[in-house]
C-alpha cells in the first residue's frame, strides 16, 4: 500500500496511516522512544566539514550484513552530492545494475511532484486554491464544498479509497480512472470539507486527474515535461503507465530463509498519490531545485510549508528538534522512501530502500548524526543465543498491552525462525535472540531488552533504565 510514513503492502497510504513526524509522549508517562514511534531525529550542528565516510559505510554494511536493510542513500550539498551508496544484497539487484542507478518505488513521495504540478498551473492562471472541485468532477460528495486547496492539504473529507475492503485485500490493483472515481463516488465522506485533516490519498490521485485535464497531457508527459526536465532527473519516470526499466528494483521482506521477493503490484492506480519510480540522488535534485526556485515561485513554496494540523501542501515538516526540514515520505509494497530538504543547511537527503527488517527512519537519523559529527554508536545485531526453539516462538506470539502504557498494544508474530514485534501505529521490526525467551532491539543509541516470563503470558520491555511489563491479551 502506499503509505506516507511507514508501510504496509500496496497503498498511497498506509492502512494505518501515521503523521509524518512523530508526536511526542507526554513526559508522565515517560514512554519509551522506541514505542512511541519513529523517533525524531537528533538535533545537528552546523555545517559536517570532514564527512566520516568510513562510519557511514559501516553503518550501511551492518544493515546489509544482517539482513535488516537494503537500498540506497544520497546526501546533497549546494547541489553537490557528497555522499551516495546502495547497499544490501548484490545479487538481489537487477542484472547488471549500475548500484547508483538502480531504481526504486517511492510511494507517496510522489505527493511532491503532483504539488509542484499543481502550482505551476495555478502560476500560469488555469486554476487557483479556492476552484472548487466540481470544476472537473461535479459528480463527487460535496464537489462544490471541495476546493483544490483541500486536496492538497488532506482536508476535503473525501473516501480514502485505500481504506476500502477491496483495496486492502488486493484486489483493487487492476481498477481503471472510471472505476476508481466510481469508487471513491460510493464512498461515505468521513468529515465534512475543511472541517479537519486526514491522510488522504483519493484527493492525489484527482489532483494527477485535473493535472492531465488542463494540460491535455498524460500525468507521465506532464511530468517529463514539468519536473523532469526542469530539475534534471535522470531516473525518474511514472511507473504506472511507463514500461518499467530493467533497473528496477523489486521489492523483499525477510523470510525463513531471508530475503524472499514480493509479488509486484501495478501502480497505476497509484497515479499521482503514489506511482513513481525514483533513486535518491535524483530524489535529492529534485528537492534542489524546488528550493532554489527552479520548479515553482517563492510565494508557491511558502504556500508549500505551510504547516496545519500537521499537513502542508505536497510538503511535511521534517524536523531534526532544532533544524527545520521539508520533505515528504512514502511507502508501497515493500519499498519505502524518505525525503528532506534543511533549507538553512542547504541539505537534501534521501533514502530509498526495498526491504526492511529495521526501521528506515532510524538508518537514517544515524546517518545524519553521522554526517553533522554527532556522537552515535553504530548499531550491534549479532545475536548469542542461536534460534529460538518453534514451540517457543508460538507461545510468544500474540497480542500484549501494559497497565503502565494505557492504549498502546505490542504484537508479537513469529516468522520462521525469528520473532516480529510490532507496536501499535508502527512499523514490524525484527528482535535479536539473546537466548532463553530473551530478545533485544536497537535503533541508533538505545538498546531495547524484551525477556519472556517462562510460565506467564507476558514479558517485560526494559528501555532507558525503565521496565514496562506487557501481558497477553
Amino acid at each position: 500500500m502506499i503509505s506516507c510514513p511507514h508501510l504496509p503492502k500496496l497503498g498511497l497510504a498506509a492502512t494505518r496511516p501515521l503523521p509524518p513526524v512523530p508526536p511526542r509522549p507526554p513526559r508522565a508517562r515517560r514512554l519509551p522512544p522506541w514505542l512511541l514511534g519513529l523517533l525524531a531525529l537528533a538535533a545537528l550542528p552546523a555545517g559536517a566539514q570532514h564527512l566520516n565516510t568510513g562510519k557511514l559505510d559501516s553503518l550501511l554494511t551492518s544493515l546489509a550484513t544482517h539482513d535488516k536493510l537494503m537500498g540506497s542513500l544520497a546526501l546533497s550539498r549546494d547541489g553537490q552530492v557528497v555522499y551516495s551508496r546502495a547497499f544490501g544484497p548484490q545479487q538481489l539487484r537487477p542484472a547488471g545494475s549500475a548500484p547508483a542507478a538502480t531504481r526504486y518505488q517511492v510511494g507517496s513521495v510522489t505527493k511532491m511532484f503532483t504539488a509542484v504540478m499543481i502550482f505551476q498551473l495555478i502560476e500560469e492562471g488555469k486554476l487557483t486554491l479556492a476552484t472548487p472541485l466540481a470544476t472537473f468532477f461535479p459528480h463527487l460528495p460535496n464537489a462544490q464544498a471541495i476546493t483544490v486547496d483541500q486536496l492538497l492539504s488532506h482536508r476535503s473529507g473525501l473516501y480514502s479509497f485505500t481504506s476500502d475492503s477491496a483495496w486492502v485485500s488486493g484486489h483493487l490493483s487492476a481498477q481503471t480512472p472510471a472505476q476508481l472515481l466510481q469508487l471513491i463516488g460510493q464512498g461515505r465522506p468521513d468529515f465534512a470539507p475543511g472541517t479537519r485533516a486526514a491522510y488522504n490519498n483519493s484527493g492525489y490521485v484527482l489532483l494527477g486527474y485535473i493535472i492531465e485535464r488542463l494540460t491535455k497531457q498524460s500525468y507521465a508527459q506532464a511530468l517529463r515535461r514539468r519536473v523532469v526536465a526542469r530539475a534534471g532527473l535522470v531516473h525518474t519516470y511514472d511507473g504506472g503507465t511507463e514500461k518499467p526499466h530493467p533497473q528496477a528494483a523489486r521489492g523483499y521482506h525477510v523470510g525463513p530463509t531471508g530475503w524472499e521477493s514480493t509479488a509486484a503490484a501495478s501502480l497505476r492506480i497509484a497515479g499521482g498519490a503514489g506511482a513513481l519510480v525514483s533513486t535518491p540522488t535524483d530524489l535529492t535534485r529534485f528537492l534542489e531545485a524546488l528550493f532554489a526556485g527552479r520548479l515553482v515561485s517563492a510565494a508557491s513554496l511558502r504556500q508549500m510549508q505551510t504547516i496545519r494540523d500537521g499537513y502542508g501542501r505536497g510538503l511535511f515538516a521534517r524536523p531534526f528538534e532544532t533544524r527545520q526540514g521539508y520533505g515528504h515520505t512514502g511507502g508501497i509494497d515493500d519499498f519505502v522512501a524518505l525525503t528532506t530538504y534543511f533549507p538553512a543547511e542547504h541539505l537534501a537527503v534521501a533514502l530509498c530502500t526495498n526491504g526492511q527488517n529495521y526501521s528506515p527512519h532510524e538508518a537514517l537519523a544515524g546517518a545524519l548524526r553521522i554526517y553533522f559529527d554527532q556522537p552515535y554508536r553504530l548499531p550491534t545485531f549479532a545475536g548469542s543465543g542461536g534460534v529460538p526453539a518453534p514451540a517457543d516462538l508460538d507461545r510468544y506470539a500474540g497480542t500484549y498491552a501494559s497497565a503502565q502504557i494505557p492504549g498502546l498494544k505490542i504484537t508479537m508474530t513469529r516468522r520462521g525462525t525469528t520473532l516480529i514485534s510490532e507496536a501499535t501505529g508502527q512499523g514490524a521490526v525484527t528482535l535479536d535472540s539473546q537466548g532463553a525467551g530473551l530478545f533485544t532491539f536497537e535503533q541508533g543509541n538505545n538498546s531495547i531488552r524484551i525477556e519472556f516470563d517462562p510460565v506467564k503470558p507476558s514479558f517485560l520491555l526494559q528501555q532507558g533504565g525503565g521496565s514496562y511489563l506487557f501481558s497477553k491479551l
